[in-house]
């Protein structure tokens, strides 16, 4: 009689040991995904989502804009690098938390990263507490918004409108700026 061979399984200190092969290696429950590094548009909307959330949260001292590489890891089998986050403003300092408590998240969805960053991670996202994650699809011009509760996004195509708790006013970005 053979036993069937178990599923490989990696943690977040297995994808932590991984080369720095210009690759960006990332684990969401055990499964392992490789993502080779982002093209130029790409680049390009990271850059526009991060200046925009930076004069933001600076003025409205709501949190602190960054984008990865990250160490976002919730437990030992997960580990993710958002394009975009914000970590809430208890976890300012040198060090990544444990936990962290992240007010946004924005993926740039690509053909070879979108059914991931819409499934596997959008699940673990909102099931710790991501208070709200931006799909962005540059390919149809939208974005998918999605909070921890939410069983279908609401999709956006002319502009994105956040105020987490404590801001005074809105933040609102024009989708056809953040686009180019």
């Amino acid at each position: 009689m053979t036993t069937p061979l178990a599923p490989d399984f990696h943690t977040a200190e297995m994808v932590r040991a991984m080369p720095d092969d210009g690759n960006r290696y990332e684990v969401v429950w055990g499964e392992l995904f490789v993502t080779p590094s982002p093209r130029r548009p790409h680049q390009r909307i990271v850059g526009r989502l991060l200046v925009s959330l930076g004069a933001y949260c600076e003025r409205e001292g709501v949190g602190e804009p960054l984008t990865s590489p990250a160490d976002i890891s919730w437990s030992l089998d997960t580990l993710v690098q958002p394009d975009v986050f914000v970590l809430a403003p208890e976890h300012a300092g040198d060090e990544w938390p444990a936990a962290p408590r992240l007010r946004l998240v924005a993926e740039v969805l690509s053909p070879s990263t979108a059914r991931r960053d819409r499934f596997q991670k959008r699940k673990l996202y909102q099931a710790n507490g991501v208070e709200v994650l931006w799909l962005v699809d540059p390919d149809r011009r939208l974005v998918e918004t999605w909070t921890p509760a939410a069983t279908l996004p609401v999709v956006e195509s002319e502009r994105l409108t956040w105020q987490p708790d404590g801001a005074s006013e809105p933040l609102v970005l024009e989708l056809g700026a953040i686009f180019g």
